[in-house]
C-alpha cells in the first residue's frame, strides 16, 4: 500500500492524521476535503509536497471521486459533518456529506476495487447513563440521538452493506472524543481553551456531568493506521483511550492548567438531547492489532495541547469571532 486517499484530510482528524502517516510511512497521500469551514489548509503546512498532494472537492462529487479511486490502493475517509450543535440547527448538509458523500465513495471503492477505511463515532451508540459500569462495544445496538449521530449511524450501515454485498474491502472503526491541535474553535476543548487565552470565561451547559471518553488525536491516528494496515476485512473496531472526564472536570482541569481560578466558569442552558455518557472498550482493537494509546495521562495531553493554541493562535483567530458570534446568538 504506497497511495493513500484521505477525504477529510484538512480538517481535525483527518489533517492529524495526514501527518501521522508522513510520520510513520512511506506512503503518497492525496488529501480530498471540500475546505467548508472546518477544513483548513494551514493545517497542513509544512510537509513535504513530494509526499501529498491537495485536491479541493465534494466527496458528493462522483466523477472527481472516481478519478482519484483509479490512481490510488486505498482510501481512509474522515470527511463528515460533524457539529452536533451545526446538526440542530440545519440537518440537511450532514445528510448530504455524511450519507450521500458516503455512498459516493463506496461506489467508487466497489468499481476500483480498493481498500476501504470509514472512519465513525461512538456518538451512534447513543449514551450511558452516568453510574452504568458498562462500555460500548462492538456488539452495542445503534442508538443515534441527533442529526449527526443518525446521519453516521446510516453511513455506517452504507459500509456494512456494501462489504456483505458487493465485497468492497472495508472496515469501520468508531472512535471517542477527540483533542488535540488543529481542532476548530467551536469544539469544546479548544473554545474553552482559546476563551480563557482571550480572557473570556467559559461556558458549561447545563450542570456539566455530561462524560466523554477523551483520546488525543495522535492516538486516534495510530489506530487508524494500525486498522487500515492490519484489520480484518469486514470488521469493526472500537478506539478509545480509557480517558472518561465529565464536561466540569474538563472545564475545571483547563483552568487550572492556564493558571486560572477552578471555578471561573459560568453554567448555561443544556443542548437538545445532549447524551449523558460516552466510554468505549477497545479490547478487541488492543487484542487483535496490538493497538495502545501514547497519551494514556489526559492531564498531559491536555497540557501540550493548551501549549499548541497558545502558540498557535494565527491558526485560530481567524475563526473565533464568528464561532463566538454565532453561540452570542443563541445565549451559549
Amino acid at each position: 500500500m504506497t497511495r493513500l486517499l484521505v477525504t477529510g484530510g484538512a480538517g481535525f482528524i483527518g489533517s492529524n492524521f495526514t501527518r501521522h502517516v508522513v510520520a510513520h510511512t512511506d506512503w503518497h497521500v492525496t488529501v480530498l476535503d471540500k475546505l467548508t469551514y472546518a477544513g483548513n489548509l494551514a493545517s497542513l503546512a509544512g510537509l513535504p509536497e513530494g509526499r501529498v498532494e491537495f485536491v479541493r472537492g465534494d466527496v458528493g462529487d462522483a466523477e472527481l471521486v472516481d478519478g482519484l479511486f483509479a490512481r490510488v490502493d486505498a482510501v481512509a475517509h474522515f470527511a463528515a459533518e460533524s457539529h452536533n450543535d451545526n446538526s440542530l440547527h440545519d440537518p440537511r448538509p450532514f445528510l448530504d456529506t455524511n450519507l450521500a458523500g458516503t455512498y459516493t465513495l463506496l461506489e467508487a471503492a466497489r468499481k476500483h476495487d480498493r481498500r476501504f477505511h470509514h472512519v465513525s463515532t461512538d456518538e451512534v451508540y447513543g449514551d450511558l447513563e452516568l453510574d452504568d459500569p458498562a462500555r460500548f462495544t462492538e456488539s452495542t445496538p445503534y442508538n443515534p440521538s441527533s442529526p449527526y449521530s443518525a446521519t453516521k449511524a446510516g453511513s455506517d450501515m452504507l459500509v456494512r452493506a456494501w462489504a456483505r454485498s458487493f465485497g468492497v474491502r472495508a472496515t469501520i472503526s468508531n472512535c471517542s472524543n477527540n483533542y488535540g491541535p488543529f481542532q476548530h474553535v467551536e469544539k469544546f476543548i479548544p473554545r474553552q481553551v482559546t476563551n480563557i487565552i482571550r480572557g473570556i470565561r467559559p461556558r458549561l451547559y447545563g450542570a456539566g456531568q455530561n462524560v466523554r471518553d477523551w483520546i488525543h488525536a495522535d492516538d486516534h491516528s495510530s489506530a487508524v493506521l494500525a486498522v487500515l494496515d492490519r484489520g480484518r476485512i469486514g470488521e469493526t473496531y472500537l478506539v478509545g483511550a480509557d480517558g472518561e472526564k465529565s464536561n466540569k472536570e474538563v472545564v475545571e482541569l483547563v483552568l487550572r492548567l492556564m493558571g486560572q481560578p477552578a471555578g471561573a466558569y459560568d453554567h448555561v442552558a443544556d443542548r437538545a438531547g445532549h447524551d449523558l455518557r460516552y466510554a468505549i472498550d477497545s479490547a478487541k482493537l488492543r487484542a487483535e492489532l496490538g493497538w495502545q494509546p501514547r497519551y494514556r495521562d489526559f492531564e498531559a495531553g491536555l497540557a501540550d495541547t493548551i501549549d499548541w493554541y497558545r502558540a498557535n493562535e494565527h491558526w485560530w483567530a481567524p475563526a473565533k469571532d464568528a464561532t463566538e458570534a454565532f453561540y452570542a446568538g443563541k445565549g451559549q
